[in-house]
């Protein structure tokens, strides 16, 4: 009897330990593979891998170029990092297009479904004979026509580059962009009724202090208003994250003249979003599409680059993918929430070689047909979109 009383305990012992176990074993799987995310976020976007990318290079479309005269293949070598909005039940896709000699103009494509697209001939906004050319032409390529010099396949990249767009409350649309000299990126700003004519209005930091700062990435604070995100007021005032490196902010009151929100102490801009490292975007952070302002915050979709080190050991090098941030609805410089990892990633050929390896740089978001559709640049050299339910 005490024999079996000494099994009997050994027994319940053993599967109290292998409960034990096995208890602890799953709490760590969970924590290990899972992340709380807030519902606030989007929870998941599928890549249309039926059809990506949707937009890829053409040597075909070609236009006058006004500077130089000459025939330009202006979307020959790349196409990457677009906007989209909707209008009139299509969604208007518009994407930066690079030239063989590196010139960056931004085009336009129109689909009725989100998925398939019709490309203009010609691009929609473009360096010029006009006042941001000293920002949006290298000099060098001046140089080198004066000169008949051949070398300027890498060496002279300029134009006008990343475009986002959102509508203000008369329905006129605001495109924030990056003027490119070679040297210095500008954000800078036009305007348009229809999508197709634009009015350029100039850099956005306009003050002397900082019109040769590095500016780049302008995401204006919107409100979905039906398909359409509506540039919106907080505290009488409308707001706007940039940069590419540190996340800062600026302020309008007419969409077009733009003050830099400053540390009265330090007298420098305010940063509200930093790398960090061991994560995903431990190189820098730079705004997606548009911000959306919520009933629980302001939603930001971001990118973030992988640093050489102290990194996302799990991601190669320089990797780009995308995260989200949660900033207060009435403060917008206060962060109150951001997801741990991305959401997107590059995991596709097309997203993990081109002219820069291992890129998904989302910058379109657009509500159509009861469903969330992301665009995206990939490596640099093509589109692509994914889609939310």
């Amino acid at each position: 009897m005490l024999k079996n009383l000494k099994q009997t305990k050994f027994s319940t012992y053993l599967v109290l330990i292998i409960l034990f176990l096995g208890c602890n074993h799953k709490k760590r799987q969970t924590h290990s593979t899972s992340e709380t995310i807030n519902p606030v976020f989007f929870n998941e976007f599928t890549k249309v891998d039926s059809i990506n990318p949707i937009l890829n290079p053409s040597s075909i479309l070609q236009f006058t170029d006004p500077i130089t005269g000459v025939l330009a293949k202006w979307e020959e070598r790349n196409v990457l990092n677009p906007t989209a909005v909707v209008k009139d039940d299509k969604v208007y896709l518009m994407y930066r297009a690079q030239d063989l000699n590196g010139t960056s103009r931004i085009g336009m494509a129109i689909s009725e479904d989100g998925l398939h697209f019709k490309k203009m001939e010609e691009p929609i906004l473009f360096p010029d004979n006009d006042d941001m050319k000293v920002y949006e032409w290298n000099y060098k390529k001046s140089e080198a026509e004066q000169t008949n010099s051949e070398d300027c396949y890498f060496c002279y990249f300029d134009g006008v580059e990343d475009p986002r767009v959102v509508q203000s409350n008369t329905g006129e649309y605001f495109m924030t962009y990056t003027a490119y000299d070679g040297k210095t990126a500008r954000l800078s700003l036009a305007s348009s009724k229809d999508l197709k004519t634009w009015t350029k209005h100039g850099l956005v930091l306009k003050d002397e202090k900082y019109k040769d700062l590095w500016s780049k990435a302008g995401a204006i604070v919107s409100k979905l208003e039906g398909h359409k995100m509506v540039a919106t007021q907080i505290n009488g005032k409308y707001w706007m994250y940039f940069g590419d490196t540190n996340l800062f902010m600026a302020t309008s009151t007419d969409l077009i003249h733009w003050e830099i929100a400053i540390n009265e102490e330090s007298k420098k801009p305010i940063s509200v979003l930093h790398p960090r490292m061991g994560y995903f975007d431990s190189r820098l952070v730079e705004p997606g599409p548009y911000a959306i302002l919520k009933e629980e915050g302001i939603l930001l979709i971001y990118n973030g680059s992988n640093a050489s080190n102290f990194n996302d050991l799990l991601l190669p090098q320089y990797t780009y993918a995308a995260g989200q941030a949660l900033f207060d609805k009435t403060k917008p410089y206060k962060l109150i929430d951001r997801t741990k990892s991305y959401f997107i990633h590059p995991d596709k050929d097309y997203e993990k070689i081109g002219e820069v390896n291992e890129v998904c740089f989302v910058e379109g978001l657009v509500f159509f047909k009861n469903k969330w559709f992301l665009y995206y640049g990939t490596a640099d050299s093509k589109i692509a979109v994914a889609i939310s339910d």
